[in-house]
């Protein structure tokens, strides 16, 4: 029986790129493959015939003998049914070999950057927002010094795996599938160290403990982060250390709230002063500023000092500082405080729309309400 054309095997034109041959192979054999398709004869043929098609045109000493001389050049150099030329395990491995960390055979390298670290740093509202300098203590992965961050003894050093040679994985064959595995012996090192060095015990790092002063720029918030770099745990085989962030957290203030750029407080007035209007003293986080109270102010009255409140971490216009403020019943009156109260109630009943209009507006809508009931 005739060979299929290689091209129409793959089902690519002769002016196919690598990549594209590349890509419609991978899909091929995906569709045929045996674990795929199990006990089914025209599926492992299929499965052939896409992997000697792709021995071919993925090399181009042989894609050039093919496009000239057809199946006959090819066949001279030994291509029968896929397991020429170092078989279908070679190719697999040159396809798929990114699954499995390592592309086309290739030595991968040792070298780990270290890992990423995290710090919570809580922080009061004042330190937030004028910005401090802070000295935290961290426990983090550092290079051994005794040997260098390379695991084995002084004067002697780590030798190449005998059972990877070097690669770090292994390749095991299943009829037709080829898979690699971390190696069991070096554990994906590529290299063994046979005199471990007896400060990290061959680990090439240490645990310590070290002191960082960290600086916080003014106007950070809650969820912000520092990055200190390179202040990470140790990289592996001489590997680039990992960087430190350091995540804000804004400690809740007696007084104040925060919204973003803004402030937010409540301060309490007597009802007299919401009657009368005053004057009060307000808090800010630089000093004290003086509010005006207009007279009949009622109680939940928001006011706004402008450019009171923060300024934002990554620049733009100062917040604001919003102050509500609250009526506050008088509370442990004597009697004679309570009998001068009912005398003002009294004189307010006679004028009650004109003094409560809310409160003679609410029992008004009650009574129309009933009577509607009715």
């Amino acid at each position: 029986m005739s060979k299929k054309d290689f091209y129409d095997v793959l089902g690519v034109s002769r002016d196919s790129s690598d990549r594209d041959i590349k890509k419609a192979f991978r899909r091929m054999a995906m569709k045929y493959h045996p674990d795929r398709n199990p006990d089914d004869k025209a599926s492992e043929d299929a499965f052939k015939e896409v992997n000697e098609a792709y021995e071919v045109l993925s090399d181009q000493q042989k894609k050039a003998a093919y496009d000239q001389y057809g199946h006959a050049g090819v066949d001279q150099q030994g291509m029968g049914g896929g397991h020429g030329a170092g078989g279908f395990s070679d190719v697999f491995g040159d396809v798929f070999g990114d699954i499995f960390g390592q592309g086309g055979g290739g030595r991968r390298s040792h070298v780990q950057r270290g890992a990423d670290l995290r710090y919570t740093m809580d922080l009061s509202l004042e330190e937030a927002v004028r910005g401090c300098e802070k000295t935290i203590t961290v426990p983090t992965l550092v290079a051994c010094e005794t040997c260098d961050g390379s695991g084995a003894k002084p004067g002697t050093s780590a030798k190449t795996c005998g059972t990877c040679g070097g690669v770090g994985q292994v390749r095991m064959q299943q009829g037709f599938f080829s898979v690699q595995q971390t190696c069991p012996h070096c554990h994906g090192e590529g290299q063994v160290v046979s005199d471990p060095c007896g400060t990290c015990h061959g680990q090439g790092r240490k645990q310590q403990t070290k002191k960082l002063s960290v600086k916080i720029p003014a106007g950070v918030d809650t969820g912000d982060r520092i990055r200190l770099s390179g202040e990470g745990e140790a990289g592996s085989h001489g590997g680039p250390a990992g960087d430190l962030f350091v995540q804000v957290n804004v400690r809740d203030h007696a007084i104040f709230e925060r919204d973003g750029k803004h402030l937010f407080c409540e301060v309490p007035i007597s009802f007299i002063d919401a009657a009368l209007g005053g004057e009060l003293e307000v808090p800010t986080l630089e000093s004290r500023v003086k509010l005006k109270i207009p007279a009949e102010t009622q109680t939940g009255k928001l006011f706004r000092l402008r450019n009171k409140g923060i300024k934002p971490v990554r620049g733009g216009a100062v917040g604001d500082l919003l102050v509500r403020v609250i009526v506050e019943t008088p509370v442990n009156l004597s009697g004679k405080q309570k009998e001068l109260l009912r005398e003002f109630e009294t004189a307010m009943d006679e004028r009650q729309k004109h003094h409560a209009p809310k409160k003679h507006g609410f029992f008004d809508s009650v009574k129309k309400f009933f009577e509607d009931m009715t």
